[in-house]
């Protein structure tokens, strides 16, 4: 038994259609109750006409209504949506009015935690559809929508289920001596085992993309005061973001906006002037610009170029050879250059004028090739550090398997380790994983999702 739960689902600003949501048990005698048509009888997933009513009987809305009857609903439960117009004032009343009919408000991420909960969705799938509803790109869309439809799933199935005909064909073996069962050699599965470990590591491979995907590329924005950083970020962001003076130090913290830079999501940081400094506010906000420049995976380096390099340009761009992708930007040159591309060390240099936004498509440009990669956004890679984590343990398990195997560890030692990795990969999907860790990923959703 499932308590009726309803939410809005469409956020609760204005909008063309709001729709309102129930799930549970009785949650289509419940929305008989507010609405003029008649619910009971009405077809699965058909649109009926009606009027839907607030707690004091008034109509509110004529708006269109669906039912859809367990299992055949998303959340595997029974199921009723009300399509109203998208005013919060009357959606706020026509939940009202559902809570007082019997209702309860739905908590963040219960509907689709009921769908998981009753075999609509396995782990990955639910985990792709807040992904999906956050996506910022087509491509991080794309591989949402992917996982969505179960394509990480599908790639973790077959070495599922092919460590699992490895376990039973030993334990039945072991349980029924007496049955005509073909002997178990563990020599014989040592191809197996090595595939499975190859699969497991091949799919680790792919979680730097799908972070990317998911995160976007964390972008540290590094030069010395007063070289143009900050005129960098309001350009790419395409408003003021933060205040540019011609002041040095005017900025003296770190800084963060997420922009569309090409195809590219990128959380660009803009980070304090990189100087010695006496001020201790300013030297704070020094040495988180260091922090940043030290955890980015791109780092974008501008310089005057219209003044020779100083020694604390060339220190910051020692550090900044340190990063895993780097451009360099030889910036106001409409003011005269002086810093040619071959006086810096770095692979991309990029002339500038920010202000006439001069060298911007050329940097897009870069970034596009440095991060598009040949990975297919088609959801069958991972894409968040639980998965990550849980596909690495296994990995590591399936290694210390082979180990064993190549020691002469018996049957059962090595197969404890083949469980191991079964258990985390179960984790991924959301056969074996435990409660609190179920809970924890749902708080990430919104209300009526």
């Amino acid at each position: 038994m499932s308590h009726a739960i309803a939410a809005v689902s469409t956020g609760n600003q204005v909008s063309a259609i709001g729709i309102i949501r129930l799930s549970g048990d009785d949650c289509i005698s419940i929305a008989q109750r507010v609405f003029s048509g008649n619910l009971l009888e009405a077809p699965n997933r058909k649109l009926l006409l009606g009027c839907l009513k607030d707690t004091q009987g008034r109509t509110i809305d004529q708006c269109m209504a669906v039912v859809s009857r367990a299992p055949h609903s998303y959340t595997g439960e029974d199921t009723v949506e009300f399509h109203c117009h998208g005013s919060p004032a009357l959606l706020a009343a026509g939940l009202d009015s559902l809570y007082a009919a019997g209702a309860r408000p739905a908590r963040r991420g219960e509907f689709t935690k009921r769908a998981f909960l009753n075999g609509k969705l396995d782990l990955t799938q639910a985990e792709a559809v807040i992904d999906l509803i956050e996506a910022e790109t087509a491509d991080a869309a794309a591989n949402a929508a992917g996982q969505v439809a179960g394509a990480l799933q599908k790639k973790l199935d077959p070495i599922y289920r092919t460590l699992t005909d490895l376990c039973s064909h030993f334990h039945a073996v072991l349980d029924y001596p007496d049955e005509d069962i073909e002997d178990f050699g563990l020599s014989n599965y040592t191809r197996t085992l090595r595939q499975t470990a190859k699969a497991l590591y091949d799919l680790l491979g792919t979680y730097h993309q799908g972070r990317i995907l998911r995160q976007g590329v964390a972008a540290a924005i590094v030069g010395r005061p007063n070289v143009g950083k900050s005129s960098l970020l309001n350009a790419l962001a395409g408003f003021d973001r933060v205040i540019v003076t011609d002041i040095p130090g005017t900025t003296r913290d770190t800084v963060e906006q997420s922009v569309l830079v090409g195809s590219t999501r990128l959380r660009l940081i803009d980070t304090a002037g990189i100087r010695e400094t006496g001020d201790r506010v300013e030297a704070l906000g020094v040495r988180r610009s260091r922090q940043a420049l030290e955890q980015a995976d791109l780092v974008l380096f501008v310089c005057d170029g219209s003044q020779p390099l100083t020694p604390e340009d060339r220190e910051i761009m020692d550090a900044c050879c340190e990063a895993p992708h780097a451009i360099a930007l030889v910036n106001k040159v409409d003011l005269g250059q002086v810093v040619e591309p071959g006086d810096l060390p770095f692979l991309n240099v990029i002339c500038t004028s920010i202000p006439e936004h001069r060298g911007l498509d050329q940097l897009a440009d870069i970034i596009d090739l440095e991060f598009q990669g040949e990975l297919p956004c088609d959801g069958s890679i991972l894409t968040n550090s639980r998965q990550y984590d849980a596909c690495r343990r296994a990995y590591e398990a399936m290694l210390r398997s082979l180990q064993g195997l190549q020691l002469g560890l018996t049957p059962d030692a090595v197969l404890t380790d083949v469980e191991e990795a079964m258990e985390a990969m179960g984790e991924v999907t959301g056969a074996t994983v435990r409660e609190d860790i179920t809970a924890r990923i749902f708080e990430r959703f919104c209300v009526g999702k």
